[in-house]
């Protein structure tokens, strides 16, 4: 007797021998089947017994120009497997001491941009002017005051301004920021 039969037996007298050789063929690949969609045995084995109770209920309900009854029921495993989820907490509430802390780690995208934009500013230290390079470090990274470099290069501070602001304007340009 072909699957179709077996569920018009169950359809037309609620025969219960179709019904268990249709269980005892379906369950099992049924199971396998949500244990594949991540399901855990005991959950899997639930929704295989869902399955196979709707197969059941509803076998008057199914139509051979739809599909096959393979293709019936597992839409009807899958359907169920949806409902299942969209029914599972997927919110889990904080314990309290974490409820308002933010965490402190800085995200992959966020480690990746600023390892790419240290990259991009090194490079444009790289190609600045011996003299302009000096005076950015001394000043940004050493973070000295403009007098205290003047005096360690012997520069006049109106000097040392100049470069800051050169070396300024081809940074912008070189790490991809506009000029005024």
């Amino acid at each position: 007797m072909s699957d179709f039969e077996k569920l018009e037996q169950i359809a037309a007298r609620k025969d219960a021998q179709a019904y268990r050789a249709l269980f005892e063929k379906f369950g099992p690949i049924v199971k396998a089947f949500m244990m594949r969609q991540g399901a855990d045995p005991a959950t899997a084995e639930e929704l295989a017994q869902e399955t196979m109770l709707s197969v059941w209920r509803k076998a008057g309900l199914y139509s051979e120009a739809k599909g096959s009854v393979a293709t019936w029921i597992f839409t009807i495993a899958r359907n169920l497997r949806i409902d299942r989820l969209r029914k599972e907490k997927i919110w889990v509430e904080l314990p309290d001491q974490f409820e308002n802390e933010a965490s402190a780690e800085m995200s992959p995208d966020e480690i990746v941009s600023r390892d790419q934009q240290h990259l991009i500013v090194k490079r444009a230290l790289d190609e600045l002017p011996q003299e302009q390079r000096e005076v950015v470090v001394l000043s940004f990274i050493d973070g000295l005051p403009h007098r205290a470099i003047a005096d360690r290069l012997g520069l006049p501070v109106g000097t040392v301004k100049s470069r800051i602001r050169l070396a300024y304007l081809k940074l912008r340009g070189a790490v991809g920021e506009p000029d005024e």
